[in-house]
């Protein structure tokens, strides 16, 4: 609940109908979901005009109206109207304002790979001891990021935040806006170089979150990442640093990796879990097949021992964690295996779930269908002959889905793949059904789908 009078502070903005009296019961960006009494702030962007939905945000109640500078402000007696520069920045204003109502941590996680499981691993450990506020989903950008602030109240006891980024200066203004105490980098890897152009600028642009951390500042690197680990090794006394790894022995470091099948029968695989040790002492267990899910696992467990939790508390929790979907999802359908890691692709992910197929034994086949990577610039043919030899070197049959990806299909060739098992295609719809009906998965095959988000890649399970 906000003051009309609070609304002008947190924006900067000027009243030009209403009373700063007046109370706005919410925040809402969507005329079709607003409840009475809510304020309605009319994001304007480059696909959208909220704007064009007032009129009806002012029918279902609405007790204030932001809006941009120059707009036509329509006639409505009991609505205060107030006007910014910006409703967008606006809306991270009023979050920002939110936030620094409450004393509590806030954490903010960001990285190239594995934000969403990692800021799921850590809300899902923070949760035995308190009530913790976190993005849903992936709305990790300058509107979700706000949307979820504005959920605070004096019930939470910590907030998890992700941080998504694909242009330099987001993360510096999501850290201003969620005022984080804990940052978390995971890793800096080979995406978004459309805009980061190569991997010191995407380091500049994920290391903001460390500049912007306000007391006690505390932050997590990766120990292992080649540009983490070197602000690791300074040890400068603010913000306070922590590092978690496996191939280097730091604050929180795994060993003894082992990756455990459980069979139903000869030809079939039905989970798999990692085993490890953190500090050469304490057994974790994860229901996953992916190695890499052990860095994310390291941050769960170093906040929860940062916040108190015991050992024993933090290895409950994360040996019953279910994975978000699309990351290393794994379906059995008709006694056919699938690993569904639909949710986004880039060089390194992409690798990562290549070595995953690579390491599953099964008398069947294993099959590829890859969907384009996208936002990698310049460099993108590269990474994807790259891929088709990297595919090629593990699979039997590869579908390709996209433009980009037939450059793959041609580096498996080259590489020394049967012609007669790579198919090229347009769409995820287009490979599916080649997937069904030319090369018919049968008991034993593995089939692993991965693909850029705009993709829609998951498109590959529909019958």
């Amino acid at each position: 609940m906000f003051k009309i009078a609070e609304l002008l502070v947190a924006t900067q903005g000027k009243l030009i109908q209403g009373s700063q009296k007046a109370i706005a019961k919410g925040i809402s960006i969507d005329s079709r979901t607003i409840n009475s009494g809510e304020a309605f702030i009319a994001l304007k962007g480059n696909n959208f005009n909220g704007h064009c939905f007032i009129e009806e945000a002012i029918k279902k109640g609405a007790s204030c109206i932001i809006i941009e500078l120059g707009c036509n402000k329509p006639q409505a007696r009991n609505t205060a109207f107030i006007e910014v520069r910006d409703t967008i920045k606006a809306l991270g204003d009023i979050a920002g304002f939110q936030r620094k109502k409450f004393d509590l941590a806030v954490i903010a996680i960001t990285g190239s790979n594995g934000k969403t499981t990692a800021k799921e691993m850590v809300a899902s450990v923070l949760s035995k001891r308190f009530k913790v506020l976190k993005n849903e989903g992936t709305k990790n950008n300058h509107i979700g990021v706000p949307l979820t602030l504005l959920k605070l109240n004096s019930s939470y006891g910590a907030a998890v935040l992700e941080l998504g980024t694909n242009h330099f200066k987001e993360i510096e203004y999501l850290a201003r806006v969620c005022q984080p105490n804990i940052g978390i980098i995971i890793n800096i890897g080979l995406a978004h170089l459309e805009h980061f152009h190569n991997l010191a600028g995407t380091f500049k642009e994920k290391y903001s979150l460390i500049k912007n951390l306000k007391a006690p500042h505390l932050c997590l690197l990766n120990a292992d990442d080649v540009l983490l680990r070197k602000p690791l090794i300074r040890k400068i006394k603010q913000p306070v640093m922590l590092g978690f790894g496996i191939k280097h022995n730091t604050d929180f470091f795994a060993s003894d990796i082992k990756l455990r099948l459980a069979h139903r029968a000869k030809e079939e695989f039905v989970s798999g879990k990692i085993e490890f040790l953190v500090n050469r002492k304490y057994k974790f267990t994860l229901d996953t097949f992916g190695y890499y899910n052990v860095y994310n696992a390291l941050v769960a467990i170093a906040v929860g021992r940062i916040f108190g939790l015991g050992y024993s508390e933090i290895r409950s929790r994360l040996a019953t964690f279910d994975f978000p979907q699309g990351r290393l999802d794994f379906k059995t359908r008709n006694k056919v295996n699938f690993i569904d890691d639909t949710y986004n692709s880039n060089p390194d992910s992409l690798k990562e779930a290549l070595d995953v197929l690579q390491n599953l034994p099964t008398d069947g086949r294993k099959i590829f269908v890859m969907g384009d990577m996208l936002e990698l610039g310049n460099r993108e043919k590269f990474f994807h002959y790259r891929a088709g030899r990297q595919a090629a070197a593990i699979c039997d049959i590869l579908i390709t889905a996209g433009k980009l990806s037939k450059v793959s299909a041609k580096a498996a060739e080259a590489s020394g793949l049967d012609i007669k098992n790579i198919f090229t295609c347009e769409s995820s719809q287009e490979a599916g059904d080649i997937l069904l009906h030319k090369i018919s998965p049968r008991q034993g095959d593995i089939v692993l789908v991965k693909g850029s988000r705009l993709m829609k890649m998951e498109e590959v399970f529909k019958p």
